[in-house]
């Protein structure tokens, strides 16, 4: 397969053009988008409360109701980058960060690789935002999240496959 063409550069990912052959073999160019991945990062309060972040997202132009997440900085690990994100983002750190899943946000078009983890153990302390975030931390009780899903008001893809695989599959009963 020939090098990809970059057709994009940005901050966080690149556009390139790919040529691959289809079912048939015949050559077919693609675009993808390259992306380093990121983690999603599920924060349970010690009262079962999960934290959650209102985020204003430019592409949809709204708040939507969220996990706090973030793009790696290769070569960092998806644990760093969980960990960084948290305090970040919430202002919250963790003494116990442990993997829960990983998964692809857009396969068709994006290398995209999330990485989930479960965030317990936290202690409060200062947020560090980026200059152009607008996130506010949105403690919630876990049945409210799931209620919030249900109503449509979580509309984000990584938050809502990890809350509900957390809820399927790890949450106690």
């Amino acid at each position: 397969m020939p090098d990809p063409d970059v057709v994009f550069r940005g901050r966080k990912f690149r556009v390139e053009r790919r040529v691959a052959p289809d079912r048939h073999g015949r050559s077919r160019s693609y675009d993808l988008v390259v992306h380093p991945g990121a983690a999603v990062i599920l924060p349970i309060l010690d009262d079962g409360r999960v934290l959650l972040i209102r985020n204003y997202r430019l592409a949809v132009d709204r708040e939507l109701l969220e996990l706090p997440a973030g793009t790696l900085e290769p070569p960092e690990p998806p644990e760093a980058c969980a960990r960084r994100e948290l305090a970040e983002e919430t202002g919250w750190r963790a003494a116990r960060m442990e993997p829960l899943l990983s998964f692809y946000s857009t396969p068709g078009i994006c290398t995209e690789h999330m990485h989930a983890f479960v965030a317990t153990g936290l202690s409060a302390g200062a947020t560090a935002l980026e200059p152009g975030e607008r996130i506010t931390p949105c403690p919630m009780r876990w049945t409210d999240a799931l209620d919030a899903i249900r109503s449509g008001r979580i509309t984000d893809a990584k938050t809502l496959v990890t809350l509900l695989y957390y809820d399927a599959f790890v949450q106690p009963r």
